[in-house]
């Protein structure tokens, strides 16, 4: 897939979804290419051996990773490992793990008011590249917001 980079060029990326969402992907990535909004890398979380935090350390865009979702209550799958939600810019848009921001390099990022490129701020390109496909930001979510996550499912 097509994406600009940080570095002002285009690239190219690939990345893993489930089949049935590859059209909303496909349009939401576009829209974003269009916007030329900025990606660090794209690659598939097996580049890092499926283990998230090292992705998310090399602000790594990525979808499919068969692994158990971050909630309380008892353990289930992520919807990452439905290949149903995709992670964009983890370092500009950390998640909130007990207000710690995942990865920890995301913590000049937590001024939400303070928009940098990469980042995902409501009615944002980002974030507006995702909702015309019928896509739900985490960034919206109270108890700890997901700022890089989007999903089919709105979890």
């Amino acid at each position: 897939m097509g994406y600009w980079g940080f570095d002002g060029q285009p690239h190219t990326g690939t990345m893993v979804v489930n089949a049935a969402v590859v059209n909303a992907v496909l349009a939401a990535f576009g829209r974003l290419y269009a916007e030329r909004f900025p990606i660090r890398q794209m690659q598939p979380e097996d580049a890092y051996g499926g283990q998230d935090p090292v992705s998310m350390a090399a602000d790594n865009t990525s979808g499919f990773n068969c692994r158990l979702a971050v909630a309380a209550g008892p353990p289930s799958w992520s919807v990452h490992a439905y290949g149903e939600a995709i992670d964009v810019n983890p370092v500009e848009n950390p998640y909130l793990d007990a207000g710690q921001p995942e990865p920890p390099q995301g913590a000049p990022f937590l001024d939400r008011a303070d928009v940098r490129p990469g980042m995902a701020v409501a009615g944002g390109d980002l974030v507006t590249a995702f909702a015309s496909v019928g896509w739900a930001w985490g960034g919206r979510w109270t108890a700890s917001p997901d700022y890089q996550h989007f999903s089919a499912t709105g979890g």
